[in-house]
C-alpha cells in the first residue's frame, strides 16, 4: 500500500508540478549557471547506493588551492530561498517513482555517514528514505545527530499508512513557516562525526 501510494503521488506531483520544475530549470541555470540538477550517491534500503537528484543551490567555487569552499561560502541567495521554501527537493519524486526513495522515511544522508552508526542508528535503513521523515517534523535539521537518529528509529519501529500521511500534512505547515531549515552557525547542519552510545 505504502509503495503504490508513492507510486501514485510523485506521477501526479511531477504531473502537476512540470511548470514549476520547468521554471526552476532555466532560473537555475540562469543565475548559477549547469549543471542544474545535483546529483550525489546516498545510501538507500539496507544501505544500498542510489543516486540523489536535487535542484542545484550552489556555486561551484574553490580556494586558490583548488578545495571547494564551505557550503556558507557558496550558497547564494537566490539558493538559499529554493532550500528556504524545499523547492530544491521536487526532483527527488523522480527518485520516489523509480523505487529508490519513499514520500516519507528517514532522509538519505551521506555515504560517508554509515561506518559511524551504532547498532541502533543502522535501524534506519530498515526502510526506503524519504524526501520528509518524522525527525523533519520535529526539529529537522535544528536539532542534535542523535536526537534525528532517534526519531528515525521510532518512525521505522512505528511506521503506518495514517503515520506517512500525518507527517505528509505536518511537513506542508513546516515548509510554509520554514521551521528548523539549518542549525546555528551552519547553512545546514554540522557535519555527523559518530557517538559513543551504542
Amino acid at each position: 500500500m505504502k509503495r503504490a501510494f508513492d507510486i501514485l503521488i510523485s506521477l501526479t506531483l511531477l504531473v502537476l508540478l512540470s511548470p514549476i520544475f520547468i521554471y526552476l530549470f532555466f532560473k537555475i541555470r540562469s543565475k548559477l549557471g549547469t549543471p542544474v540538477l545535483f546529483r550525489q550517491i546516498r545510501p538507500g534500503l539496507d544501505g544500498k547506493p542510489f543516486e540523489m537528484i536535487k535542484f542545484r543551490t550552489m556555486k561551484d567555487a574553490v580556494d586558490i588551492n583548488g578545495n571547494v569552499l564551505p557550503d556558507a561560502e557558496r550558497m547564494t541567495p537566490f539558493g538559499d530561498k529554493l532550500r528556504n521554501s524545499s523547492l530544491d527537493e521536487l526532483p527527488e519524486l523522480w527518485n520516489v517513482l523509480k523505487g529508490d526513495m519513499s514520500l516519507v522515511g528517514p532522509r538519505p544522508l551521506l555515504m560517508e555517514y554509515l561506518p559511524l552508526y551504532n547498532e541502533k542508528q543502522t535501524r534506519r535503513h530498515e526502510v526506503r528514505p524519504g524526501i520528509t521523515g518524522w525527525a523533519q517534523i520535529n526539529g529537522r535539521n535544528a536539532i542534535s545527530w542523535e536526537e534525528k537518529f532517534d526519531l528515525d528509529v521510532w518512525y521505522v519501529d512505528n511506521k503506518s499508512f495514517w503515520l506517512d500521511f500525518k507527517i505528509l500534512l505536518l511537513t506542508v505547515k513546516k515548509v510554509l513557516i520554514k521551521d528548523g531549515i539549518s542549525a546555528d552557525g551552519h547553512v545546514t547542519i554540522e557535519p555527523f562525526k559518530g557517538t559513543k552510545s551504542k
